[in-house]
């Protein structure tokens, strides 16, 4: 049996999730990815092959409320990634989790962006 890395696993993960799922002009992927020290939202149109709209823990809105990447910023950012794509004119989204678990900061956004309007 080989020893494969994390990064290898989350690899894996992320392709098996991305096989099933594809964002749309009507309904755009809302890929959400986390880094040792960053947090990234994109809303992406698969078929257009274009990025609608994004935010992350690098932007100034985020780090005028003197954010961090925890879970508290996890939840702002899910606000801030709401009201991106609202002025982008999206509604509903699909989620794309990047192969991480659905669970902490992952969770967090995803339960603040419905809260603000978006729909999985």
């Amino acid at each position: 049996m080989a020893v494969i890395d994390k990064k290898a696993q989350r690899a894996h993960r992320h392709a098996r999730v991305r096989k099933k799922i594809s964002g749309t002009a009507d309904r755009p992927r809302f890929c959400v990815s986390i880094t040792a020290n960053h947090i990234y939202c994109q809303f992406i149109d698969d078929v257009a092959g274009k990025t609608l709209a994004q935010t992350s823990s690098l932007s100034a809105a985020f780090k005028s409320a003197n954010a961090r990447p925890n879970m508290d910023g996890a939840a702002l950012l899910g606000k801030l990634a709401a009201e991106a794509a609202k002025a982008a004119n999206v509604t509903e989204v699909v989620f794309d989790r990047s192969g991480f678990k659905y669970h902490g900061r992952i969770k967090a956004i995803a339960e603040a962006a419905r809260e603000n309007g978006l729909k999985f």
